[in-house]
């Protein structure tokens, strides 16, 4: 591919640029941020360890300046106000639609035909939001959740069981946060179901761990957390530049699918170089099924708020 561009050059968008780069998945990288000289100087950082770490992608950053991002084939937006400790997702949406808004703008005017994929929070109405701001269709523009939310749920199960995390598969369905659906019936050791290694009150626990993964980052830390998101997304970059296929869990719009329409939320999908691909559908038990339409009841209500900002 010959460009692509990472919207954001905090941690999250130094680190997913970072990831782009070493694996050379484009000829260029262009961080953009608001800030002046933050993405210049986290491309240059980037970009000088381009012969220590063997990769040829050539990493500029720009100040404001979409024009520099004109003919990507992908871009990740991360732009957005960071969540901090006491704040709930909901609390970010005010701030960061309008941004997320305003960056999808202007990154579509010079690539019109680009792939998008949101990272900002909350995700499942920041994602929507770029859909609308974007007028492309739903399978170009999607979000980064289900890939970190299942890599902290296997690093989880990797800590409990002592065994490499390369051999743990899993999956998580729902909403980005407290309210996503981790399903432990999908989820296996090398082929070996988890619940014949673990007991019920273990893997409750690491579920639990899970669905608040991110609080729990922010409370050490005082901020988000990214080297787990940032790697995430570089992955979905990945997926689509080598058109992977790769069944991943991504913030996807329903069309009634899991009787669900008319929203972003975290499902499994077939990911290659024409965006979401496929939504696939499990058959989900009664009780699956009820968490997932929970967990969509919840991110409605964060559509609510959006509506209400009459942004559209």
């Amino acid at each position: 591919m010959d460009k692509i561009t990472v919207v954001g050059a905090g941690n999250v968008g130094a680190t997913c640029a970072n990831v782009i780069a070493h694996k050379d998945l484009a000829r260029e990288v262009v961080l953009v941020d608001i800030k002046e000289g933050l993405a210049e100087g986290k491309a240059l950082d980037i970009w000088q360890t381009s012969s220590i770490n063997n990769f040829n992608a050539r990493v500029v950053g720009a100040t404001n300046d979409y024009l520099r991002t004109k003919g990507s084939g992908v871009i990740v937006i991360t732009s957005g106000v960071p969540r901090k400790p006491g704040m709930s997702r909901d609390d970010l949406i005010k701030t960061n639609a309008s941004i997320v808004k305003d960056v999808t703008e202007k990154v579509v005017k010079y690539s019109p035909d680009a792939i998008i994929i949101v990272v900002s929070n909350p995700l499942d109405v920041m994602t929507y939001t770029a859909f609308l701001a974007s007028n492309k269709p739903a399978n170009k523009v999607f979000g980064m959740a289900g890939i970190l939310d299942t890599g902290r749920y296997r690093a989880f199960i990797a800590n409990a069981l002592n065994v490499s995390p390369k051999d743990i598969h899993a999956l998580l369905l729902g909403g980005h946060g407290d309210t996503m659906v981790p399903l432990p019936r999908y989820t296996s050791i090398n082929g070996i179901p988890i619940t014949d290694l673990l007991a019920k009150e273990e893997i409750d626990k690491i579920v639990e761990r899970t669905r608040f993964g991110g609080g729990e980052l922010v409370n050490l830390m005082g901020t988000s957390a990214w080297y787990a998101p940032g790697a995430a997304a570089a992955q979905m970059v990945e997926a689509i530049v080598d058109d992977q296929k790769r069944v991943l869990p991504v913030c996807a719009k329903l069309n009634g699918e899991y009787g669900l329409k008319d929203l972003y939320l975290g499902v499994p999908v077939k990911l290659g170089k024409g965006g979401v691909e496929e939504v696939i559908q499990l058959n989900l038990n009664k009780e699956e099924l009820k968490s997932l339409k929970d967990s969509a009841a919840s991110v409605k209500k964060t559509l609510d708020v959006l509506d209400a900002m009459k942004l559209f």
